[in-house]
């Protein structure tokens, strides 16, 4: 109890600074500047129906919720599916997955009053908070309102057990008023009990269960037509800050003749790594401009949100990108499931177990920095064989590790029966 208003009285102490990173997020991004009032518990909309609740913060989250989504959506049609998000690009992508079937709000700034409000304005039946959402005021409101709250597709790094093992008083009370845990993995699982966590549940990844879009592969077909149906196409996939000058720096020195296509994870910084690429020298043409890709291009900005299935299927090979810098990596599965060959740098804790797995049977490939990127990349795109064998190797990989729908689907039957 004390921890947790020691807690409160420090998010109180920050609340003028909310407004502050508001704006300045809003700089590159005007969208943070949008619904403000949600991130206060204020809501115009409203159910009919009884409310199950799915929290997903960000794109990663929002995509991995698909096959969840889909399955409630068909057994459930009785109730309403509230999505909640933290980012702007996380709200985008759950409109492009789902349009109008789901409720889509953000999800207040964990101050009591603000979450109390969320849960007495929507009232769910049942709650779910995806990966590492641990917020210790929402969770405590939702045992005060009665609201069955799990965590789904749990993982904990060894980075981010250090962190909350530091405030054991308040992260073992708020783990133990979860109405269930279901890790990933079973490193997550241990590193979850070494919390404080009890009956945790293993149910493998979503990320695995996700089916590309028919849409998104019909359009990545339109896009290697535009790219040039004769000419190797590599991807550069999710890339971060200081990354890209990286891949442009050995991709020049290399000189090689396949197309690059390069996607920056954050929209904010299109125009910048637009400069990026001038400044390199580099014939440039934009994706948002729908043009043909003519010989003397050499790099493509995808500039583009939510065609990222559609450009693994225009690729003959990707790189996933925060994983030359320790950004701790990007979703991989997302490509294998395509079919493409995956390259990935030494910097994968965010998704250290799949990595690892899909390095180890053979589905993708692991490179130490941005000049072995380039060769490697050069040498795979050459050998039309080893790419039909990486494409084969990642689509078993995927089918083999699926199944983390059926069981998180057994936790909220569970619960949704008691609540």
């Amino acid at each position: 109890m004390a921890a947790r208003f020691l807690y409160t009285l420090m998010l109180a102490l920050l609340f003028p600074f909310i407004f502050i990173k508001l704006l300045w997020r809003a700089r590159l991004q005007p969208e943070y500047l949008h619904h403000v009032a949600e991130r206060f518990g204020f809501y115009r909309l409203r159910s009919e129906r009884p409310v199950i609740w799915l929290h997903a913060v960000s794109v990663g989250e929002t995509r991995a919720t698909v096959s969840l989504v889909e399955k409630l959506l068909k057994e459930y049609p009785q109730y309403q599916i509230v999505l909640t998000h933290t980012t702007p690009t996380g709200r985008t992508t759950s409109e492009q997955l789902y349009g109008k079937q789901v409720i889509r709000v953000y999800l207040p700034y964990d101050y009591p009053f603000a979450v109390r409000r969320f849960l007495r304005h929507f009232q769910p039946e049942l709650g779910m908070l995806m990966e590492t959402e641990i917020w210790f005021n929402l969770i405590h409101a939702s045992q005060r309102e009665q609201v069955p709250l799990l965590l789904l597709n749990a993982r904990m790094s060894q980075k981010s057990a250090r962190g909350y093992a530091r405030f054991a008083t308040l992260t073992r009370p708020a783990l133990n008023a979860l109405h269930g845990i279901a890790a990933q993995t079973e490193d997550d699982a241990q590193r979850l009990q070494a919390l404080g966590a009890r009956d945790i549940a293993i149910m493998g990844n979503l990320k695995f269960d996700i089916a590309p879009p028919r849409v998104m592969l019909e359009l990545g077909k339109v896009l290697r037509e535009r790219f040039g149906v004769s000419r190797k196409v590599f991807l550069a996939a999710s890339t971060r800050e200081g990354e890209e000058g990286l891949l442009l720096d050995a991709w020049r020195a290399a000189a090689p003749d396949a197309l690059l296509v390069l996607v920056p994870r954050h929209p904010q910084r299109f125009n910048e790594v637009a400069e990026l690429i001038n400044k390199h020298g580099f014939l440039m043409q934009r994706r948002s401009g729908n043009e043909l890709v003519s010989r003397e291009v050499q790099v493509v900005l995808g500039d583009s949100m939510g065609e990222m299935f559609a450009y693994y299927a225009a690729a003959d090979a990707t790189f996933i990108g925060g994983s030359l810098l320790p950004f701790g990596g990007q979703n991989l599965i997302e490509a294998l499931a395509v079919g493409t060959p995956v390259l990935i740098g030494p910097h994968t804790f965010n998704f250290a177990d799949a990595t690892r797995l899909a390095v180890s049977e053979g589905a993708a490939q692991r490179v130490p920095d941005a000049v072995e990127l380039v060769k490697v990349a050069q040498q795979l795109l050459q050998d039309d064989a080893a790419l039909i064998e990486m494409k084969a190797r990642g689509q078993d990989f995927v089918a083999t590790h699926q199944g983390a729908t059926d069981k998180a689907m057994a936790l909220i039957v569970q619960n949704l029966a008691t609540a």
